[in-house]
């Protein structure tokens, strides 16, 4: 089918799980206010933006994807979309998401998504991916870049919450990624890419997982501690944190397969970013400050109309 290469290298599921999370982040702003075409345009923005990246990502990693068995069947190696056509498919991508981003007249989000960016596609695929075992922890700051997006198109700054968002979604970011990193590390080693479990062992893996599980659940608690978030979200948070965290705890018993134990880990952790990112939607806390700004923004659109 013609049009499924196109589609393969945009990694639809990233596309999709960060916009779950960017959801989070907006609706948490929007405190019950929601403004659809600022919902629809930010959503779509970044969807494409996104999607840019994951299309250089792929264009970058063309030569290492023939080498690791989960990747050596993708388009760009096997031939169906030209490194080329690759390049302007990325480039046209991520203008159009950055120009909706821009015509939106919120220029926070707009820097906000060019930092992400140039993150992950400059830093981390074209640099660090391939010369650092640390490379994760500067891919995990562009990967919470998405629910920092959404809450500043709402809230048009970067306060608090904003920054324990991003400490969130940064933490969750490297179990999830480490456990990744174990359960395929074959395919790391045949292409020759550093990776933490590959030059300080599983066990010493498994000792940050379990320490970045506990740094995520305390920043994830921070947003009640701050009255950002409600009870509900609290309970939920508290309960998946300490269930992701019994299921890594795990992998210190004897166990037959580390890499049953670490798709379990990486599993669930689609489970706990999935919930809180639904939690922080539903159960917010009104924020005096930013009501204030909500409603004036609602009277001035409304002045506009009329």
């Amino acid at each position: 089918m013609f049009i499924k290469p196109y589609i393969q290298v945009i990694k639809l599921g990233i596309v999709l799980s960060n916009l779950i999370s960017a959801m989070g982040g907006f609706f948490l702003a929007s405190q019950g206010q929601i403004n659809c075409n600022r919902l629809l345009i930010t959503l779509t923005g970044m969807s494409l933006i996104i999607a840019s990246g994951c299309v250089f990502n792929n264009y970058i990693d063309r030569d290492i994807d023939l080498k690791m068995e989960r990747t050596k069947h993708r388009a760009i190696p096997n031939g169906f979309i030209s490194p080329k056509i690759c390049i302007a498919y990325a480039m046209s991508l991520g203008i159009t998401g950055f120009s909706l981003l821009y015509f939106m007249k919120n220029f926070l989000v707009m820097w906000l998504a060019i930092a992400g960016f140039i993150i992950y596609v400059g830093i981390y695929s074209l640099y660090m991916k391939r010369r650092s075992i640390y490379s994760t922890l500067i891919g995990s700051v562009s990967g919470a870049t998405p629910p920092v997006i959404g809450y500043c198109s709402i809230s048009n700054q970067f306060d608090t919450c904003a920054l324990i968002l991003l400490l969130i979604f940064s933490l969750w970011q490297i179990p999830h990624s480490y456990a990744i990193a174990i359960f395929r590390l074959n395919d790391y080693l045949a292409a020759s890419i550093p990776v933490f479990p590959a030059k300080h062992s599983i066990l010493v893996t498994k000792f940050h997982i379990t320490l970045y599980i506990i740094g995520f659940m305390l920043a994830a608690l921070m947003l009640t501690f701050n009255g950002y978030t409600g009870h509900k979200y609290l309970i939920v948070t508290v309960l998946v944190s300490l269930w992701w965290l019994g299921i890594a705890l795990r992998g210190y018993e004897p166990i037959n397969n580390d890499k049953d134990w670490a798709r379990k880990v990486f599993m669930f952790s689609i489970v706990v970013v999935s919930s809180l990112s639904i939690m922080m939607s539903i159960d917010f806390v009104k924020n005096p400050s930013l009501t204030l700004y909500l409603d004036a923004e609602n009277v001035s659109r409304q002045f506009f109309i009329l």
